[in-house]
């Protein structure tokens, strides 16, 4: 793992929104720091309404964590474009943050309650 990188349990009730909906809620949200950037917020995919995501054909790299596929969220309001991402193999020292999901704070609402 990137000594730069800092995976902790975020601690409390996690909410994501978007669209005027909730899409998830998890006690068991990891915070990421990386550096002198925000925390990111990963999500337990098993606490997010997966039926409002939709994987997109988007991908990064990051040469710390790995590959990064993107989802859209599908509200009724219409598609919030790659507004989430995955590591579904993050490199070695950042398996915690597999099977998690963050989401980008530009385009949905993710808060402490």
């Amino acid at each position: 793992m990137a000594d730069h990188i800092k995976i902790r349990p975020a601690g409390g009730t996690w909410v994501v929104r978007a669209g005027g909906a909730v899409l998830g809620e998890t006690e068991d949200a990891l915070e990421l720091v990386e550096g002198d950037l925000a925390p990111v917020i990963y999500f337990p995919r098993t606490d997010i309404a997966m039926a409002f995501l939709e994987q997109s054909a988007t991908t990064s790299t990051d040469p710390h964590k790995g590959t990064a596929q993107y989802f859209s969220i599908i509200a009724k309001s219409g598609p919030i474009r790659d507004a989430a991402w995955s590591f579904d193999a993050p490199k070695a020292g950042l398996e915690e943050i597999q099977g998690y999901l963050a989401f980008y704070t530009s385009k949905v609402a993710v808060e402490q309650v």
